[in-house]
């Protein structure tokens, strides 16, 4: 585990506008720098990066975070990478963790045994494109699919030639373990009669076996087949897949599972397509290698595609670490159809309320690549823009089969629904989905919640509670005076006391009718009653705020402010009693530096509930802050003053009094109106 303590030198040392600036091209927008995002698609600039706080946000898409944020994001580093990469540009060393010895030698061994596998993969990659080049009948290949020089070698194609050893004029040794490990090279020991050998059976490999040694038959797992290397985010070489030019089978082949390899993880295209994700704003993922390479020469450079396996969760969670709509597409048949299901469910624990999943199903006879080639690139980006959203697949998929217009089929309807939609988070996604699940099932809303055990909000609850009670024909204790109960008997009740009360049930009027603009019936329940409102921010919050984005103004402050802001009730007091003491040892920081030490003492909840939205693109100046300073102490002096007036003040108080009302005046004099 990396120290807290480091964390926060790093980024104490680390000029953010630098980090990003070697990805987004920024130019300066008064004391910040702007540009256009690079986590989405936009025309006009809305990514700020701030020096002062050493952050980023985009106020488009919502993003945010410090430079070790940003690698994570932008090169889809993971936590320690990004930490290890940041460490580095600033000429710092990451120091050990708490491991013990043996297990930091493990993972030293670990890492550099990887990359020696990718370095033995990269070293097949360029062979392969040799050997591309020295083949017409591959180019012919590639050329009839439509493909450019330009976009094979975008994408690194290369060809395996027909022969048993071709890679043994690549590396020195061809018996060397790595190319085993790494999966370009199939061992089989000598005296086993598999089919592998017996393909084999007449290829120079049995020099060894003739000459009775029992030495280990060794061939290229890719023979034949153009060749499409597969790379993780960080552009590393990590396995293959390779697809036949004439007929045959297994018409794509892939790496096995290695080291650094693994399909369940790993997206072809990913690599090439991070620059397309952010430009579309979108990621197209589709079932094959060609596809990918066919829809970036048409245009759609933001495709990749699952390697050879169902799309799991990790495929999606990594996804939307790069954008925040994902499309899938799929054939329009069986199979299709059924790989849509995997999808779905992977999908559904990442679908939160501002992520976007949508299904394409094309024609049966085509996929993506094939149906480019023949309508063209505007047709199918039709084809993306009228794409099924999820929570239509999710009807559509849990109503396959069912006969709607029977009780039993909406049962069913609803028991295939029931598992995707828990799988959903919590959300307005998922409470919407619910109600047109509901519908298309004709039960009302609040009944379906019931039956699904879902904690309804406030409002509904109570409703449901006063619907139980006049089933029961409970009394309520004092019940409002436009309650009304038609199965409340006598209407009498008891106190806490124990004493019957009486009251008179409200008589309507025949004539009467509704006033004001009442909600008509079959309209959609608003969604956000129950909810709690959010209390608007005190000057203690925004006071609180200020000082943590801008700590080095706590110099610039008097004493007397000092001991103000100290004086705060709960936890607005005990945040800048932290702010102090950190700063004693410290000095002023910029924000990403105070956010990774609030986390390591376990305050940055408490920092963020008060200082609410931290990003903003107009920076805040002293002088608000001494404006709010001065707030501050008008509310205190006024406290103190009615206080003071009060108890009728006389000899030292009433000298206080008139001190204190003296203090108010010169404070509201030197404060100016607000607008």
């Amino acid at each position: 585990m990396i120290p807290p303590g480091f964390i926060q030198d790093l980024l104490a040392r680390t000029d953010i506008v630098e980090v990003v600036g070697r990805h987004v091209e920024l130019k300066k927008a008064g004391i910040n720098h702007k540009g256009l995002c690079p986590f989405h698609g936009e025309k006009s600039p809305s990514f700020i990066v701030s020096p002062t706080r050493q952050t980023y946000h985009c106020f488009g898409c919502g993003v945010h975070g410090n430079a070790v944020g940003f690698l994570m994001e932008y090169s889809g580093l993971g936590f320690v990478e990004a930490v290890q990469d940041l460490a580095q540009q600033v000429g710092m060393v990451v120091p050990e963790d708490e491991r013990s010895a043996e297990e930091r030698e493990r993972a030293a061994q670990q890492k550099q045994r990887q990359a020696t596998l990718t370095e033995v993969l990269e070293r097949a990659a360029k062979h392969y494109r040799v050997q591309l080049k020295k083949s017409p009948r591959a180019i012919d290949y590639l050329k009839k699919r439509g493909l450019t020089g330009q976009i094979a070698a975008h994408f690194g194609l290369g060809f395996a030639p027909e022969g048993w050893r071709s890679l043994a004029s690549a590396f020195p040794s061809y018996d060397d373990p790595l190319l085993t490990e790494c999966g370009m090279v199939i061992s089989h020991p000598a005296d086993e009669k598999e089919a592998g050998d017996a393909a084999v059976g007449t290829s120079t490999d049995n020099t060894a076996s003739n000459s009775g040694t029992r030495e280990a038959k060794r061939y290229d797992r890719f023979r034949d087949r153009i060749m499409f290397p597969i790379r993780n985010v960080q552009g590393e070489t990590i396995g293959f897949g390779g697809r036949v030019l004439d007929k045959g089978e297994p018409k794509y082949l892939n790496s096995p599972e290695t080291p650094v390899f693994s399909k369940g993880r790993e997206l072809y295209g990913l690599f090439e397509a991070r620059a397309g994700l952010r430009q579309r704003g979108y990621a197209l993922v589709v079932e094959g290698y060609m596809d990918v390479v066919a829809l970036a020469q048409s245009g759609f450079n933001n495709a990749v595609a699952t390697l050879g396996t169902a799309c799991t969760a990790e495929h999606v969670q990594k996804l939307f670490r790069f954008t925040e709509t994902v499309v899938f597409s799929f054939d329009g048949d069986a199979a299709g159809r059924r790989a849509a299901g995997r999808a779905l469910e992977a999908a559904l624990p990442y679908a939160t309320d501002v992520r976007s999943v949508k299904f394409l199903f094309l024609p049966a006879e085509h996929d993506p690549d094939s149906y480019v080639r023949e309508f063209g690139p505007e047709a199918f980006e039709r084809c993306v823009t009228d794409a099924i959203p999820l929570s239509r697949q999710v009807i559509e998929s849990a109503a396959e089969g069912c006969d709607l217009a029977v009780a039993e089929g909406r049962a069913r309807l609803l028991a295939n629904a029931k598992p995707l939609w828990n799988a959903l988070p919590a959300g307005l996604l998922k409470r919407q989905l619910l109600g047109d699940l509901a519908r298309r099932s004709q039960l009302p809303d609040q009944e379906l919640l019931a039956l699904w055990q879902v904690n309804p909000s406030p409002a509904s609850h109570t409703r449901r509670a006063d619907e139980r009670d006049a089933q029961r024909g409970d009394e309520s204790p004092e019940p409002p005076p436009h309650h009304h109960d038609a199965n409340s008997g006598s209407g009498s009740s008891s106190d806490s006391g124990g004493q019957a009360k009486s009251w008179k049930k409200k008589e309507w009027k025949k004539d009467w009718k509704p006033s004001g603009n009442w909600k008509r019936r079959g309209e959609p329940e608003d969604e956000t009653i129950g909810t709690p409102r959010r209390q608007p921010a005190a000057k203690a919050d925004h006071a609180v705020r200020m000082l943590l984005l801008n700590s080095d103004w706590w110099a610039r402050l008097s004493p007397d402010d000092h001991q103000l802001l100290h004086e705060l009730p709960g936890v607005h007091g005990e945040l800048v009693a932290w702010l102090e003491r950190y700063m004693v040892n410290h000095g002023a920081c910029p924000w990403s530096v105070l956010e990774a030490a609030l986390a390591e003492d376990d305050l940055l909840t408490q920092a963020r509930a008060l200082t609410g939205e931290l990003y903003s693109e107009d920076e805040m100046a002293f002088e608000d802050f001494q404006s709010l300073i001065k707030g501050l102490w008008l509310v205190r002096l006024k406290a103190e003053s009615g206080r003071l007036a009060a108890s009728n003040p006389q000899g030292a108080d009433f000298e206080r009094f008139k001190q204190v009302l003296e203090q108010i005046r010169a404070l509201e004099a030197s404060t100016p109106p607000a607008p």
